[in-house]
């Protein structure tokens, strides 16, 4: 396994539309092995989701999963594509591995569906719902050279880390 290092607000490749994985790509053993080093390194700095543009690789592959009550199943996704959105929306706290210590709220739709590859090389159609849509929504914006800074509409809401948990933890039990 590589230990992969998580980009940081300011590197360029956060900024960068992700190129698509070739189909013909996807079997590759070292193709595998670069999905199991972004699910190593998601767990191990303690994120629900990773793009790949955040460990300084501009392609179009996310890997997730949040266990848990509220939680949703480990999901890879390579060339997701947004097919809908839900016409309602929801405002909820979010936070990024690139982006240290600082959380903020964001309004997204509150489903989506999905068309994606799995990481066999299946298409695949998934709707989500809530955190699972939440988390959909914001790697696959990594993945357009967004952040969800870029998503924000009050920076009111900026919140250190520290102030986050002091105050604003009791509002929302799960953050993105």
């Amino acid at each position: 396994m590589t230990v992969l290092k998580i980009a940081k607000l300011g590197a360029p490749v956060l900024r960068q539309v992700a190129e698509p994985v070739p189909l013909e790509e996807i079997g590759k053993r070292a193709f595998q092995e670069f999905i199991d080093d972004m699910l190593e390194a998601m767990v191990k700095a303690e994120g629900i989701g990773l793009a790949a543009p955040q460990v300084f690789r501009s392609e179009q592959v996310v890997v997730m999963e949040c266990q848990g009550e509220h939680g949703f199943p480990r999901t890879i996704l390579i060339n997701p594509e947004i097919l809908g959105h839900s016409p309602v929306t929801a405002e909820g706290w979010e936070g990024c591995l690139s982006v240290d210590g600082l959380r903020g709220k964001v309004r997204r739709p509150v489903g989506v569906r999905v068309k994606y590859l799995d990481r066999d090389g299946k298409t695949v159609e998934l709707d989500a719902s809530g955190l699972y849509a939440i988390c959909i929504q914001h790697e696959i914006d990594h993945l357009q050279g967004k952040l969800f800074l870029d998503r924000m509409t009050d920076f009111t809401t900026l919140t250190q880390l520290e102030e986050f948990e002091k105050y604003w933890r009791t509002e929302h039990a799960k953050v993105i």
